[in-house]
C-alpha cells in the first residue's frame, strides 16, 4: 500500500518555526518530524510515500533531492563544477520511494487527497498528517480495517489535556497530574486506512473539500467509517511546547515511536 501524508498546511500555530520551515520539516533531534514519520511507516513495510505539498513546497524538494547531502559529511570545492565529495560512500539505509506532489497553496485537506489520487495504485492506501507521531500498531490497524469491510478507518486517540488535572477530596488535593491524556473522549489521530473508492464517493474535485468536516463526516453518516482505538502514545505538534515535548522524549531516548531500533528489521 502507498502512504499519503498531508504536508501542505501553513502551520500558523508554529509561527516562529514555520516562518523558516514548513511544519513537517521542523526538527525533532537532528531530523525533521516527517523523517521520524517515514521511518515509522517503513518499519512496518510501508515505504512508498506520496507527500501532499503546498506551503513552502520547495523546502521538501530541496530536502529529498539533497537527502544524502543533508545527512552526511561532505567537502565542497567552490568554483569547480560538481566539486562535491561525500565522505560517507554508503547509500542511505532508507529505501523509500517518495512522490512530491504539488497540491496547491490553499487547497483544503480533502482537495489535496483528491489531487494525488492519480498516483494511487491498487484499491487501498494509508493516510496521515505530517505533524503527528504515535506508536500505533500499523499491522493491527490494517487488519482491523480489512475485517471492518468499510471504506475508511481512522485511529481514535485520547488527546492530551490542555490543563493540569486535580483530584479533590473535600478541600484536599489527593492527586495532581500535569496535563494528562483525557480518559474519556476520542479524536481523529490520523493513521487512517482508506479504500480508493472513498475518494471517488466523498471527495469533490474542486479543491474546497475538507477531509474531516466534509468527506469523513459524510462517510460516517453512511455507516462507512470505522474507528480503531489506540490507547498508547500519540502526540501532535501544533505548538512550540509540543515540539519541545517530542524533542525531550527523543533526547532522553524515551521516544515511543522509535520502533526501528527494536529487534524487528528496520527500514
Amino acid at each position: 500500500m502507498k502512504t499519503v501524508i498531508l504536508c501542505g498546511g501553513m502551520g500558523t500555530r508554529m509561527r516562529d518555526q514555520s516562518e523558516v520551515l514548513p511544519k513537517p520539516l521542523v526538527p525533532i533531534g537532528s531530523r525533521p518530524i516527517l523523517w521520524h514519520l517515514l521511518k515509522y511507516f517503513a518499519h512496518f513495510g510501508h515505504k512508498d510515500f506520496i507527500l501532499c505539498l503546498g506551503f513552502k513546497r520547495e523546502a521538501f524538494v530541496d530536502y529529498f533531492l539533497n537527502y544524502r547531502y543533508h545527512n552526511g559529511d561532505l567537502t565542497v570545492e567552490l568554483g569547480r563544477p560538481e566539486g562535491v565529495w561525500l565522505h560517507d560512500r554508503e547509500s542511505p539505509s532508507e529505501n523509500w520511494r517518495i512522490t512530491l506532489a504539488d497540491t496547491g497553496l490553499r487547497t483544503n485537506t480533502g482537495g489535496r487527497l483528491r489531487r494525488v489520487a492519480k498516483y494511487l495504485e491498487g484499491t487501498r492506501f494509508l493516510l496521515t498528517y505530517g505533524d503527528g507521531l504515535a506508536n500505533v500498531d500499523l499491522d493491527a490497524l490494517v487488519d482491523f480495517h480489512r475485517r471492518s469491510g468499510r471504506l475508511a478507518t481512522v485511529t481514535a486517540v485520547h488527546p492530551a489535556g490542555r490543563f493540569g488535572e486535580i483530584e479533590i477530596d473535600e478541600h484536599t488535593v489527593r492527586e495532581f497530574a500535569e496535563k494528562p491524556q483525557t480518559s474519556a473522549g476520542y479524536i481523529n489521530g490520523g493513521f487512517m486506512v482508506l479504500e480508493k473508492e472513498f475518494i471517488h464517493r466523498y471527495v469533490s474535485d474542486d479543491g474546497h473539500c475538507v477531509l474531516e468536516a466534509d468527506a469523513l463526516s459524510r462517510c460516517a453518516r453512511e455507516g462507512q467509517l470505522s474507528a480503531y482505538r489506540h490507547e498508547g502514545f500519540w502526540q501532535c505538534m501544533d505548538t512550540p511546547r509540543e515540539q519541545q515535548l517530542l524533542e525531550d522524549l527523543w533526547t532522553r531516548g524515551a521516544a515511543p515511536w522509535r520502533v526501528w531500533d527494536s529487534s524487528r528489521a528496520a527500514a
